[in-house]
């Protein structure tokens, strides 16, 4: 996967516990750390989103149309 450079801005107590933890080899450099950070929050981002989505939708519907394709496929299946 290719990569690519960016400058940011972080408090400097920020950049002393990623120093820290660097230091304690939990991370192999700040990059590493900062890259982690930012891919969990960005998933924890994008599964809150479905969640909030999913619970958009009408159970009582969603049910019904799962169970007519149900139907649909069980008449498909082969008799064993």
């Amino acid at each position: 996967m290719s990569s690519a450079k960016v400058a940011i801005t972080l408090e400097q107590s920020l950049l002393d516990s990623l120093d820290e933890l660097v230091s304690k080899h939990v991370f192999k450099n700040r990059s590493q750390a900062i890259q982690e950070a930012v891919k969990s929050r960005l998933e924890h981002y994008f599964r809150s989103s479905f969640v909030r989505e999913c619970e958009k939708l009408d159970s009582g519907l969603e049910r019904a149309m799962a169970d007519e394709g149900l139907q649909w496929d069980l008449e498909q299946w082969p008799i064993y």
